[in-house]
């Protein structure tokens, strides 16, 4: 009985061992097809290193236009949106009363006047004391401070544009009683504007007056906007490790408005040489950054070359637009797969396909398809 279940046991086993041996054998004499790429070789190209912010503009010189004293509004002088000059009257306040009381005392200070004259002539000869000349002279300079006190009253109920700019919408109108700081109109010079931006603290050495920038914004697509840097904060934030600076841009047609958010970018140091590739090509991982290099392993039967892949860990540096410098892993004129990577490891045969290749432009634009 046990010789026969150890040969119906052995039986079993072995025609398993036999069975595996042979799908083995099955699976060596069966070769994967290849995997198609996309592939390209690196090759050096120019490259301005270039720091990346998003900025917000100001204008140069803006306010918002207020009245220093209260008062009833009689006329408005601009419209909503109007170009001003410095000085151009905006608004008139209601005088009537204060420009009496002007009158009053400007009378009342030639009299004063009058009465330091006469009484300088009657001291001269002794009619007088010098008590009450003085008395005199003390009374004349009272009311010409008292003039010029109402004086500058009356010209504070007339309000002027502070400097030349593009006014806003306002929403005063004649009759109305303004207080002290209200709001009249918002006042804005646009011939130049500001951008400020904020950059983290170890770019601080890469970032001088006069630099370069260039900004872009959504709202008009395609166009760039050259300006320069004019000031740098010497102070770096405590909670954010972030310094701010400050870059000048040309403006002449009005185009750019004050609280626009837009894209800056900073020419950072001399031009320099990088292979190049599409970011595509790059392969993120946990342990590293890796690429697959196209190599030749020889010559199929039909003479053509067969193609297989090594991965190798590369380092990179900046991106610009689609494209990424390598800084090591990568020699120039090497093939790089840029595409169709997913399915491959260390060996494996490819074919090239480049009739669709992927996005390889440094300074892409949008296109509307």
């Amino acid at each position: 009985m046990l010789a026969i279940v150890g040969l119906l046991f052995g039986g079993i086993f072995g025609y398993h061992a036999w069975k595996a041996h042979m799908l083995k054998k099955s699976m060596a004499g069966m070769q994967m097809p290849p995997v198609t790429v996309t592939a390209m070789k690196a090759e050096l190209q120019s490259w301005q290193p270039q720091l990346k912010a998003v900025g917000s503009l100001r204008a140069m010189r803006g306010v918002d236009v207020t009245s220093e004293i209260s008062g009833l509004v009689r006329t408005l002088h601009f419209k909503s949106g109007d170009d001003v000059k410095a000085g151009q009257l905006l608004v008139q306040l209601n005088a009537d009363a204060d420009i009496a009381q002007l009158h009053s005392l400007e009378a009342a200070a030639e009299l004063a006047g009058t009465v330091y004259i006469r009484d300088r002539k009657q001291f001269d000869v002794q009619a007088i004391s010098q008590a009450t000349l003085d008395a005199d002279a003390a009374d004349l300079k009272s009311k010409r401070a008292q003039v010029a006190q109402q004086a500058a009253l009356v010209d504070k109920k007339t309000i002027r544009a502070p400097f030349a700019g593009r006014l806003g919408i306002s929403t005063v109108n004649p009759g109305q009683y303004i207080n002290p700081g209200d709001k009249i109109v918002t006042l804005q010079s646009l011939e130049s504007i500001f951008c400020d931006f904020l950059l983290p603290q170890q770019e601080l050495s890469r970032i001088s007056l006069g630099q370069k920038v260039i900004v872009t914004s959504d709202t008009f697509p395609g166009r760039n906007f050259d300006g320069r840097i004019t000031a740098i904060n010497p102070q770096v934030d405590a909670s954010t490790r972030n310094f701010q600076a400050e870059a000048t841009l040309a403006n002449p047609k009005h185009e750019l408005l004050p609280g626009m958010y837009v894209s800056v970018e900073i020419q950072a140091g001399s031009m320099e040489r990088h292979l190049t590739l599409p970011q595509t090509a790059v392969t993120y991982n946990p342990y590293g950054d890796t690429a697959f290099i196209v190599e030749e392993s020889g010559r199929g039967s039909d003479g053509k070359p067969i193609l297989t892949v090594r991965q190798t860990f590369i380092t990179v540096g900046s991106s610009r637009g689609d494209q990424i410098a390598i800084l090591k892993g990568i020699k120039e004129g090497e093939v790089v797969v840029t595409s169709g990577q997913i399915k491959l490891k260390n060996g494996s045969m490819v074919v090239i396909n480049n009739q669709v290749q992927p996005a390889n432009e440094a300074a892409p634009q949008p296109v509307d398809e």
